[in-house]
């Protein structure tokens, strides 16, 4: 699994962030994700592999812009992830 941060550019209300959030969750691959207007960004949890660009398009797709993109490794934190090591 793997999260990504893109900062978007044009979410100005919680509809901006319904939108956003619609397109992105057809994207292939994608398990979760949350944008927030306040911040300008969305947040995204996916399967390896997924296409970023895919991500990216989708989104300027529905007019908004897409900035900074960063990716890292995600591991699901659950009840008893601490127990694991």
């Amino acid at each position: 699994m793997v999260k990504i941060v893109l900062d978007v550019e044009g979410i100005h209300c919680g509809m901006c962030e319904t939108h956003v959030n619609d397109v992105v969750r057809r994207v292939e691959g994608v398990k979760k994700v949350t944008s927030s207007h306040a911040k300008g960004r969305t947040e995204v949890i996916a399967e390896d592999g997924t296409s970023i660009d895919a991500i990216k398009s989708a989104i300027a797709a529905q007019g908004y812009g897409v900035g900074e993109v960063s990716s890292m490794p995600y591991e699901k934190k659950g009840l008893f992830s601490r127990l694991k090591k």
